[in-house]
Order: C-alpha cells, then structure tokens, then sequence
C-alpha cells in the first residue's frame, strides 16, 4: 500500500437531494471521482485531490443553486472571456 502525505483521501458524505441523488452519482463517475451511493442511503465521495474537490463543487453547484444564479455565472464568464480580444 502506497501512502503519501501530500496525497491524502478525503472521504465526505455529500447531502444531496434524494431525487437528484443518482444524477450527482451518476455525473461523478463520469468525471472518475470515486463514489458510492446505495440505497436509503446518502451519497459517499472521495475527495483525493484538489482538482477532484473542484469538479465536487461544480458539480453539486449545478444540482443546488437556482436558475437565476446559474445564468449569472454564464454571463460573467462569458463577459470576461470576450473583453480580452
């Protein structure tokens, strides 16, 4: 077994709605984040690395925040995308 110190494994339980359970399992194993989510039971993630934490993040962002809050940040980034040309 291989350990490292700079590499440390955060498991988290992750609240998620039940009814948007499986579609954030579901997108999570897309992303090849290690998760386990079983019946009656809440979603499980491991957290290995600071990229993993950030596509966690977007991920539960797209299932937790409201429409209005979604469009906004679409808006910003696309606003500040295109002000550089």
């Amino acid at each position: 077994m291989k350990s490292s110190s700079s590499e440390t494994e955060i498991k988290q339980i992750v609240e998620v709605n039940w009814a948007d359970r499986w579609q954030v399992y579901q997108r999570l194993q897309e992303l090849d984040i290690p998760c386990w989510c079983e019946a009656n039971q809440p979603l499980r993630v491991e957290v290995g690395n600071p990229i993993a934490a950030v596509q966690l993040w977007s991920v539960m962002r797209q299932f937790t925040a409201c429409r209005q809050d979604l469009i906004g940040t679409l808006e910003h980034s696309w606003r500040s995308r295109y002000r550089k040309f």
